[in-house]
C-alpha cells in the first residue's frame, strides 16, 4: 500500500514537541478563559434559580470580554438582592482564551486559583434534540424526530480531556429497511499544552464553515440547517484524524487537522461531495487530507472566519485521484438587538471528465458530477424582546444562491435544477435560551422548466440541555 504522509510532517513533529512539554508541565493546573465563563454563567445560572431571578441569555458568540461584562451585571444584582459581598469577574487573573471544541458543550472546569470547596463543576454529559414538521406542495406533511444526540466527556485532569457526541438519527433503527441511524459524530482526546498549542485526535469534525462544528438546534435560525452548510459544505462532516489548535492572541484562534478524505466514488449532481463522506467506518487514510480554520474575534460583536480542506479522493479508483479543493469564507455581526451572518463556499475537484467517465463503465450511469460547486447566504434577524426579559422573538430573513454545477468538465454540461435558490422567512421564539421554538416559510426556486421545486413551510423545536 502506498502511504504518502508528506502533508503531515509538520503537524507531527508539533505533536512530538507538544508531548515533551505536556510532560514537563503537567504538574501545573491550567483553564482557559472559555471554560471558566461558561462555568461562571452556569454557576451563575443557578444562583438565580435559587432566587428565583430570571438572567438574561448571553450571546456565546460575542467576544469573551462582553460576556465577562455580562457576567459583572449579572453579580452586581445578586449581590444587591442578596446583600452579599461578591468579587468582581474581571478582577479574577484568568489565562489566555482557548475553545476547546466549539461544537460540544464543556463538561467540566477545575480554576486552578479556586479553593478545594469552590471549585466549579459541570455534569460529565449534555445533550441536544430537535423535531420537525415538514410540508410541501404535492407531497405528504411529514412530521420527524430528526435528531436525538447525547454528549459524554470526561476530564483526566486540567489538561487532559475526552469528549464526544453520540447521535441517534429519525428515531427508529431498523436493519436493513429504511429507517434511523446511530453514529458516533465525535469521539476525541484533547491534550492541552499551552494556549497557543494543544493536541486533539479521533474521530475530529472539519472546521469548515459556521454550522458543522456548532451544529445545535438553538444555536442557527431556521428550521433545518441552511442549505450551503449541507449541500456545499456537507454537514455533519466529521472523520478520523488529528491535528492541533491553539490562541494566537489579539483576538486570532486556529485549528489545524490532518482527516481521512472524502470517497470520489459517491460524489453526485445534486448533492456534490456529500455523499462522499467517509465517517470514520473504516476510512481510508492512504492519503490524509488538511483541514483547518482560522477565527477573527478581536473586534466587539464581530466575527470573522476562513476555512479550507485539500485532499485526494480517488482511494477507491484505479490510475485516477481527484483532487478537492474547498475553500470558505463567514462573518457574523450583532448590533444591539440586530443580528447579520453571511457565508460563502466553493469547491474544486479536478479530473471529473475522467471521474465521471470511469463511473458511468462502472455502473452505467453518468454522474455529471460538477467540476466546481459554489453557494453563499445573508442572513439577517432581528431579537423583539430585551436582554432582561430572559425570553426571546426573533423574526429573520436568510436568501441563499447554491449550484453543485457551477463549473463543469469540457464534454458536460450542467442540469438547470441544481443551479438553486431558497429565501427563508421564519420566526424564532425561545421561551428559555436553551429551547428553540422555529417557524418559517421557503421560496425554492430552480432554473429547470421541467423540473421545479415548490415552496415548503416546516416548523420544529429543539433544545439542549
Amino acid at each position: 500500500m502506498n502511504i504518502t504522509w508528506g502533508r503531515v510532517l509538520l503537524l507531527l513533529a508539533l505533536v512530538t514537541g507538544g508531548i515533551r512539554v505536556f510532560a514537563q508541565e503537567q504538574h501545573t493546573p491550567s483553564i482557559t478563559v472559555e471554560d471558566r465563563v461558561t462555568a461562571l454563567e452556569k454557576r451563575i445560572r443557578a444562583l438565580e434559580a435559587k432566587r428565583g431571578v430570571t438572567g438574561a441569555e448571553i450571546n456565546s458568540a460575542v467576544s469573551v470580554e462582553e460576556r465577562i461584562a455580562a457576567l459583572e451585571q449579572r453579580l452586581t444584582e445578586l449581590d444587591s438582592r442578596a446583600d452579599m459581598q461578591v468579587a468582581s469577574v474581571s478582577q479574577t487573573p484568568v489565562p489566555p482564551a482557548q475553545t476547546p471544541n466549539q461544537g460540544s458543550a464543556v463538561f467540566s472546569v477545575t480554576p486552578a486559583a479556586a479553593s478545594e470547596s469552590d471549585q466549579m463543576f459541570t455534569p460529565p454529559y449534555a445533550g441536544y434534540m430537535e423535531t420537525h414538521l415538514n410540508g410541501a406542495r404535492g407531497e405528504p406533511t411529514l412530521f420527524d424526530f430528526h435528531r436525538f444526540v447525547m454528549v459524554f466527556g470526561h476530564s483526566f485532569s486540567p489538561r487532559l480531556k475526552f469528549w464526544s457526541e453520540l447521535e441517534i438519527e429519525h428515531a427508529f433503527i431498523e436493519g436493513r429497511e429504511r429507517g434511523g441511524e446511530i453514529s458516533l459524530e465525535q469521539a476525541f482526546l484533547d491534550m492541552y499544552l499551552r494556549p497557543e498549542i494543544s493536541l486533539r485526535g479521533g474521530i475530529l469534525l472539519a472546521p469548515v464553515g459556521i454550522v458543522n462544528e456548532r451544529h445545535e438546534p438553538p444555536s442557527f435560525f431556521g428550521v433545518e440547517r441552511p442549505f450551503v452548510d449541507t449541500v456545499i459544505i456537507p454537514s455533519t462532516w466529521f472523520d478520523a484524524g488529528f491535528g492541533i489548535y491553539g490562541d494566537l492572541g489579539r483576538g486570532f484562534n486556529y485549528k489545524l487537522y490532518a482527516m481521512a478524505p472524502p470517497d470520489a466514488t459517491r460524489f453526485s449532481a445534486d448533492e456534490g461531495i456529500r455523499g462522499g463522506r467517509q465517517r470514520a467506518l473504516f476510512s481510508v487514510v492512504n492519503s490524509p487530507g488538511v483541514t483547518g480554520r482560522l477565527e477573527y474575534r478581536g473586534i466587539r460583536r464581530l466575527t470573522l472566519g476562513t476555512s479550507f480542506f485539500s485532499g485526494n479522493t480517488g482511494f477507491q479508483l484505479r490510475d485516477l485521484d481527484p483532487r478537492l479543493n474547498l475553500f470558505e469564507f463567514d462573518g457574523r455581526y450583532r448590533y444591539r438587538r440586530a443580528e447579520f451572518r453571511g457565508e460563502f463556499a466553493q469547491y474544486w475537484l479536478s479530473r471529473t471528465g475522467e471521474l465521471n467517465r470511469t463511473l458511468e463503465q462502472q455502473t452505467g450511469v453518468n454522474p455529471n458530477i460538477g467540476r466546481s460547486a459554489l453557494g453563499y447566504d445573508l442572513e439577517a434577524a432581528y431579537h423583539l424582546l430585551p436582554p432582561e426579559t430572559g425570553g426571546d422573538v426573533a423574526p429573520f430573513f436568510r436568501y441563499e444562491r447554491f449550484n453543485t454545477q457551477h463549473r463543469m468538465a469540457d464534454g458536460f454540461a450542467p442540469f438547470p435544477q441544481f443551479d438553486r435558490t431558497a429565501s427563508t422567512l421564519g420566526l424564532t421564539y425561545r421561551p428559555h435560551p436553551d429551547v428553540a421554538l422555529k417557524l418559517d416559510y421557503q421560496f425554492l426556486r430552480n432554473r429547470s422548466d421541467v423540473f421545479p421545486i415548490f415552496n415548503r413551510v416546516n416548523a420544529g423545536i429543539g433544545w439542549w440541555f
